[in-house]
């Protein structure tokens, strides 16, 4: 009899550890894969922000690139605006000459 609790002591104890081991295992595991989601997350964080930092830089060139076609458009209307006042003005001078 007591040889055979003495065997069933050990048989439990034996169960016990093998749940617990496995139990062990189990919940390394589980870390280790929200690690790997934590790192992930992290990942992703830090790539939308450098992403939101691009997409500000590319803003701002483009408002950049903007106001300089605006400068622009509008110096070669003022050009054409002196070109087409001197060219009236050759026009009446020439008429006039004429006349006389």
């Amino acid at each position: 009899m007591k040889h055979t609790k003495l065997a069933l002591l050990a048989v439990a104890a034996f169960v016990v550890a093998s749940c617990n081991k496995e139990k062990a295992a189990i919940e390394k595991r589980t870390e280790a894969t929200k690690d790997a989601i934590d790192n992930r997350k992290e990942s992703v964080d830090a790539a939308a922000a450098e992403a939101k930092k691009q997409t500000d830089a590319n803003a701002k060139i483009d408002k950049a690139n903007i106001e300089a076609s605006k400068d622009a458009t509008q110096a070669q209307l003022d050009a054409d605006k002196k070109k087409v006042e001197a060219e009236a003005k050759a026009e009446k001078a020439r008429i006039d000459a004429e006349k006389k």
